[in-house]
């Protein structure tokens, strides 16, 4: 399967609508860019696509904007807490910028992911 890139202008946007906060950690993510808070995914970038993660009340309300999607990296297994914004948004950060804190707000409120040493 060949993974989408992000264009350096898109992970530009993407990290200049992020709120200054440093409990948000930035790192690779689907071979892009993701941002973190206490372990947990809570927005990034995927190909063309920005995604961010909300409660079901959030998420109902974005998915009924034109254009808004389920994040779906894989064709058929979609990301049930993560959705993609409309396109059209990317030309306009003032859009982006309240569903990046809400997503920040609600996977804040997320029990930390613990850390695992892969390594055998």
């Amino acid at each position: 399967m060949k993974i989408p890139k992000a264009d350096n202008k898109l992970e530009e946007l993407f990290k200049s609508i992020l709120p200054d906060d440093p409990s948000i950690t930035v790192r690779p993510m689907f071979g892009n860019l993701s941002a973190f808070v206490n372990g947990n995914m809570f927005s990034g970038i995927y190909g063309e696509d920005l995604f961010v993660r909300l409660s079901d009340g959030d998420r109902a309300d974005l998915l009924k904007v034109k254009g808004a999607s389920l994040f779906e990296p894989m064709k058929g297994r979609p990301m049930k807490e993560y959705v993609c914004v409309p396109k059209a948004w990317l030309e306009t950060p003032a859009m982006l910028k309240p569903w990046i804190i809400r997503s920040l707000e609600w996977s804040s409120a997320l029990p930390p992911k613990k850390k695992t040493n892969k390594k055998k």
